[in-house]
């Protein structure tokens, strides 16, 4: 039994949101004096993430990504992982990470189970970094990113392009697939802030590939059955590929197999959804089956598509760092 939703889509894939904490603060996505964090109790434990893992991949989900805020700060966070690793039906758990954390807990974030990484790196030039993370150390990165690779994970690089911010580098990014077994993934920016500027700062994905092509030759690829949203491309000759993430100029919900739970327990059928379906209550009583229904009839639910580029929802309300992006 599978999960398919009313316009075709086959739902095989769920994000976890496991923490709304983050030891970055960048511009795209929470406000300069950061959110109001969640208390202990307002968070799911793991103990429930776990049933709603096992609930989605019997219903017919195959893999599971897990995002915060910044995952890797929430404690235990290893033992939890070998947890859903062993699930029985799970072809594949994914992790998204900032990177900071990586260079101390590759090896054993690897021993768990978790077979793939996307790291965010929106910038190689540490000043342009520290700007758009308000003060990481882009070394402490670069370093993360080393020994994830020495540890044997394939990668995913995601750079978030912003005009007049880092686009100037989007050349420097494409670069590093030349010589290395990576994917470099530009995302175009989402006003997801109300910061009054956010359709000044995107950079469609045609005019990321354009200026790539004017340097490279570039060849489409297929997608994996388990592939996020980014179309995937290749320099001639590269050994690591190029993709690329259109949620504004040319959505690719007709393709999506998502769905997602936040922090505290909300599943929702879309990232930009107004409302979701509340798990706590199923997971307060121990209500398995109950917990498969509301699963199945979010499914049921999912919309045709978001809405972010419509001009009344210019500036989704709520900021990215806590819905888990």
């Amino acid at each position: 039994m599978g999960l398919t939703d009313p316009f075709g889509r086959t739902i095989t894939y769920l994000r976890l949101s496991i923490t709304d904490r983050c030891n970055m603060r960048c511009v795209y996505c929470m406000p300069a004096d950061g959110i109001p964090l969640l208390t202990h109790n307002d968070i799911l434990s793991y103990e429930a993430f776990l049933l709603i893992a096992k609930t989605a991949v019997a219903a017919g989900v195959e893999k599971i990504r897990i995002t915060g805020g910044e995952p890797l700060v929430r404690r235990g966070i290893v033992p939890f992982l070998e947890r859903l690793a062993a699930i029985p039906g799970l072809r594949q758990l994914a992790l998204t990470t900032n990177g900071l954390h990586m260079q101390e807990m590759a090896g054993e974030l690897r021993r768990a189970g978790v077979q793939r990484l996307n790291i965010s790196l929106d910038s190689l030039r540490p000043e342009t970094f520290a700007r758009i993370t308000r003060g990481a150390d882009l070394q402490q990165v670069m370093r993360g990113i080393a020994a994830a690779g020495q540890v044997g994970f394939p990668l995913k690089i995601n750079v978030v392009v912003m005009a007049g911010v880092n686009d100037g580098e989007i050349l420097d990014f494409a670069a590093m697939t030349l010589d290395r077994p990576l994917t470099v993934r530009f995302i175009e920016y989402m006003p997801t802030l109300r910061s009054g500027n956010g359709e000044n700062l995107t950079v469609p994905g045609k005019t990321i590939l354009d200026r790539i092509g004017q340097r490279y030759r570039i060849s489409p690829l297929e997608r994996e059955s388990l592939a996020g949203p980014a179309k995937l491309f290749r320099i001639d000759g590269a050994a690591g590929d190029i993709g690329v993430i259109t949620p504004i100029s040319g959505h690719f919900c007709g393709e999506c197999n998502r769905i997602r739970v936040t922090a505290t327990g909300t599943a929702r059928g879309c990232l930009f959804a107004g409302s979701g379906v509340e798990l706590k209550p199923f997971l307060d009583a121990g209500d398995e089956a109950g917990l498969g229904e509301a699963l199945r009839g979010l499914v049921a639910r999912k919309p045709a598509r978001h809405l972010l580029a419509a001009a009344e929802q210019h500036h989704a309300p709520f900021a990215m760092s806590a819905i888990g992006g």
